[in-house]
């Protein structure tokens, strides 16, 4: 039914099965096996013609995953496919998403005798036809190196610790067959991979979360919409645009790709992890923001800060979250725990004395707004002084938001972020006042 030949596909893949209007047997028994081809929109079909790559990309909640997951099973039952890379930004992603969620590649498999089974341990798909799809963490680029495989589908590809360097080594992995594919679904960001596939190396299609609005929960595209309207983070996360920088944020993306690196100095000349503690402990609480950093004048270069780990948590109880930060100070060895005391240095001394805390605590106190604080890090980050130790997705969405119009809720990551490089790197006159316990 599916014919691969120069380097091309002829599929079924064709907007005639959106009604079963004027079908043939033959094709009303294809769009049973395959009802996808029946509900998809036109952003979720590949395209026609003669591609090597194709990006889809969309809002959040715009089917990206259904439509890769589709293609994926489409090649493997009719499109001669054996050997398939699932690569995502961590082994649990793939596994989560990809494979075992509501849009994954078991899931939407009509038929129970055809669902394919994993096996965690060899980290492998297997479908009853023979095909297999071999998993990968975009976290771990060179298990790439070797593997050949004649498709791809490669998931939420604008987070990936390694972008360009997990891209380029599974291309040279797509060697099988007449004509190996690769699919890549991501929400935009502005990083190098996702501008440079944008830019001309793929076929792009594109969908906002409203497109999807039947597949969502009712309401949901309306009320989100309602809260964001207007605002950069609308149009990025809910229409699916790609924007370089969110006007009024504070940190801009490129500056922190700029400087990104994948393994942290060989020795610190300090390091430190820096709390900031929420008010209250319900699950409705502001998240305690946990984060590490240090700095080096390694090889004689200025001093430069580097960020290592974010550890913030939500719903935590005052002992749960000084446990969480003590235990990354263990394991980052930090000279001292730099917390805002704010909201009460005694109870501060209680709870750090409660986990048995065997480092230093030095408090601090907040003596301007959260932005005020903010501005001199962010200089650093504008002057190329500060490296991410790889990809740190959730503070760095918060802090190239902090600041817009569509911010909303408290921005425990960047104060704990702007705590930590305020306490290692900004000069006395601008650090806040220090007691320690």
């Amino acid at each position: 039914m599916t014919k691969r030949y120069a380097g091309k596909w002829t599929h079924w893949w064709d907007t005639r099965f959106s009604t079963r209007t004027g079908l043939t047997p033959t094709e009303l028994d294809f769009l049973h096996r395959t009802p996808f081809l029946g509900q998809a929109r036109l952003a979720q079909r590949p395209p026609q013609g003669d591609w090597r790559t194709w990006l889809f990309v969309g809002g959040r909640g715009a089917g990206k995953t259904r439509a890769g997951a589709e293609w994926t099973r489409y090649s493997v039952f009719h499109g001669g496919c054996g050997r398939i890379a699932l690569v995502g930004p961590t082994l649990s992603d793939v596994r989560e998403v990809m494979i075992e969620g509501p849009s994954g590649l078991r899931l939407i498999e009509p038929k129970l005798a055809l669902r394919p089974r994993y096996s965690v341990s060899r980290r492998r798909l297997e479908w009853p036809n023979g095909a297999v799809g071999l998993v990968f963490s975009a976290e771990d680029p060179d298990s790439l190196r070797g593997p050949q495989f004649d498709a791809a589908w490669c998931d939420e590809i604008g987070v990936w610790a390694r972008g360009e360097t997990v891209w380029n080594n599974l291309q040279f992995g797509l060697r099988l067959g007449e004509a190996p594919r690769c699919v890549a679904t991501t929400t935009p960001r502005p990083v190098p991979l996702v501008k440079r596939l944008m830019a001309g190396e793929a076929v792009v299609t594109h969908s906002s979360t409203r497109d999807n609005a039947d597949n969502l929960a009712p309401r949901f595209v309306d009320d989100i919409e309602a809260a964001y309207a207007g605002t950069a983070l609308a149009r990025q996360e809910l229409q699916g645009e790609l924007l370089e920088d969110l006007e009024g944020a504070l940190w801009r993306r490129s500056d922190i790709e700029a400087y990104r690196l994948f393994a942290p100095p060989a020795r610190f000349d300090d390091l430190i992890v820096a709390v900031d503690p929420p008010v209250t402990s319900h699950r409705q609480s502001d998240a305690c923001g946990i984060i590490a950093a240090g700095t080096s004048r390694e090889a004689g270069y200025r001093e430069r800060g580097f960020v290592l780990a974010d550890a913030t948590e939500r719903g935590l109880t005052p002992s749960d979250w000084a446990a969480r930060a003590v235990s990354l100070a263990r394991d980052c060895g930090v000279s001292r725990i730099v917390a805002e005391a704010n909201q009460g240095g005694d109870m501060l001394r209680t709870v750090f004395d409660s986990v048995a805390c065997e480092v230093p605590v030095d408090l601090v106190h907040a003596r301007l707004g959260k932005r005020a604080r903010a501005v001199p890090v962010a200089a650093l980050y504008q002057q190329g002084r500060i490296s991410h130790i790889g990809a740190l997705n959730a503070l760095e969405d918060e802090m190239c938001r902090f600041g817009t119009d569509g911010f909303t809720g408290s921005p425990d990551r960047v104060d704990a972020l702007v705590w930590a490089i305020s306490a290692l790197m900004l000069k006395p006159g601008g650090l806040p006042r220090i007691r320690q316990l």
